[in-house]
């Protein structure tokens, strides 16, 4: 009896097979949506001087930042081949050998870096307070980060390392390893996994990091922080706990993510002769886990310059409007004003 999950056979990459339309995709929007919902959740709540055009126009810029991060930053950090700096226009062109493939490399710490850069150039233009901001996305971005997650579950990639657990899945592309090894033996043993015969290769089960990721660094992360969204102690807090946290959870996750084969590990303190798929040496870093310090970092550091810069007291609730009213965003309020002040020294001129 085989003690693992096969992948579901019905499931592809595809929402119709034969048409160039993706789950992936499909989540990006769905992850895109869920962030807008709850932002905009936030700035009726808290009363927030942000109209929906305005909204429209800060998810615009982050999007495409986003986008443009995730890509650029994929193909310079994940591409070990010159094909993207001999032919740069690739990084954005979506199509391979006359057939649509759709822009196949997002790197999530590229995208949060331009995701940034976009609130901090929109917040600039439009004079909000980029920690205000900050925070709102914060607590916005988690949950929706659930649903790339989960088309990478569907796309069959990025496994977790092997394991005899009983929650193990067995992923058709993964790779698969000589029955001849000792160590393929006794975890084919251990699951179930029939072995063909002696030189035969065998698809052992592996974690569904995928979908831990989803759980602990969307759901659970998003829970911690929205219920602290109205308790912060000071502008930019969230912003700080956002990176933090996920550089903490993403950083343990990683544990039980096989590492990218042709990359492997950054920095690795203490080698191992087991394959990368099996054993993860604890001071063995991989290109995630790197990039995660940083942002642990980052969150700490932030939180210190945050709390120590000038009008950085919360404010729960903007006053000025009725609680739940949709609130008029500073430049057309004051062109309001300006209009009204008028009409009112035409009226005495008369």
């Amino acid at each position: 009896m085989m003690l693992a999950i096969p992948f579901p056979q019905w499931l592809h990459p595809e929402i119709i097979q034969g048409l160039p339309f993706r789950w992936y995709s499909l989540m990006y929007v769905a992850a895109f949506a869920t962030a807008y919902f709850l932002y905009r959740k936030q700035i009726k709540e808290r009363n927030f001087p942000m109209s929906e055009d305005g909204l429209y126009g800060l998810f615009f810029y982050c999007i495409i930042a986003l986008l443009v991060g995730a890509r650029v930053f994929a193909t310079i950090v994940y591409e070990t081949s010159d094909m993207y700096r001999r032919e740069p226009w690739l990084i954005f062109w979506p199509f391979r050998n006359g057939r649509f493939t759709g822009l196949q490399g997002m790197s999530y710490h590229g995208g949060a870096l331009g995701g940034l850069l976009g609130i901090i150039i929109y917040s600039t233009l439009k004079k909000y307070d980029f920690r205000e901001i900050g925070d709102m996305f914060a607590a916005s971005i988690p949950l929706g980060y659930t649903f790339g997650r989960i088309g990478n579950f569907i796309n069959d990639e990025l496994w977790g390392r092997i394991t005899t657990s009983p929650i193990g899945v067995i992923f058709p592309d993964a790779t698969a390893y000589p029955s001849r090894l000792d160590w393929v033996k006794e975890a084919a043993e251990k699951t179930g996994v029939a072995i063909p015969g002696p030189d035969a290769l065998v698809n052992l089960p592996r974690h569904p990091s995928q979908l831990y990721e989803a759980l602990f660094e969307g759901v659970v992360l998003w829970v911690i922080i929205w219920l602290v969204r109205n308790k912060k102690p000071f502008k930019g807090f969230l912003l700080g706990l956002y990176s933090l946290g996920y550089g903490v959870i993403r950083f343990i996750l990683e544990y039980f993510r096989e590492p990218d084969i042709d990359l492997g590990y950054r920095f690795e303190i203490v080698k191992t002769s087991l394959p990368q798929a099996l054993y993860h040496p604890p001071l063995s870093f991989s290109t995630g886990q790197v990039f995660c310090m940083v942002m642990i970092a980052a969150g700490i550091v932030w939180w210190i310059v945050a709390a120590r810069l000038p009008d950085n007291k919360a404010i729960r609730v903007y006053s000025g409007q009725p609680a739940g009213t949709v609130v008029i965003d500073r430049e057309a309020d004051k062109k309001k004003r300006r209009k009204l002040r008028k009409k009112a020294q035409r009226t005495q001129r008369k």
